[in-house]
């Protein structure tokens, strides 16, 4: 029984050290949230605006991009009814791009076109608009 009997006190010392520093860390992060200057409405405006532009901007551009696609088939179309059966035939094969036929090949280079401009666009609208909504965060500051 004499086992369990070994220096209590050390024990509730380091549990009363251990709430202490726990009790420092609450304060601490208190104090930054009461600090921070910006408010939820501040917040969810540097989130909104940003967002909502890239989601924008990206269907704008896949909108335009369906609408030069469907073009450029409508195109394509006109041109292969206006060859004789004999010139189809020679060119179906041929593998080049931009030779009148969508082959795999064609169609994976549209694929990879169409995801990296797409990607770089949503990624230029995102970063201006949260230079924008972050300077509209500051001028709401200023005017407080």
């Amino acid at each position: 029984m004499t086992d369990f009997q070994t220096s209590p006190s050390g024990n509730v010392d380091q549990i009363v050290d251990a709430f202490g520093r726990f009790d420092a860390k609450v304060d601490a992060m208190r104090e930054r949230r009461l600090n921070d200057p910006d408010s939820l409405g501040d917040k969810m405006l540097k989130f909104a605006i940003p967002s909502v532009a890239g989601f924008i901007a990206s269907k704008a551009f896949q909108l335009v991009w369906n609408g030069l696609m469907a073009k450029r088939a409508s195109q394509r179309a006109g041109r292969h009814s206006a060859q004789s059966a004999v010139t189809r035939e020679n060119s179906v094969g041929s593998g080049k791009l931009g030779d009148g036929t969508i082959d795999e090949r064609e169609s994976l280079f549209m694929s990879i076109a169409f995801s990296a401009l797409s990607a770089a666009l949503s990624a230029v609208v995102s970063q201006l608009s949260d230079r924008g909504s972050q300077a509209l965060v500051n001028r709401r500051h200023r005017r407080r």
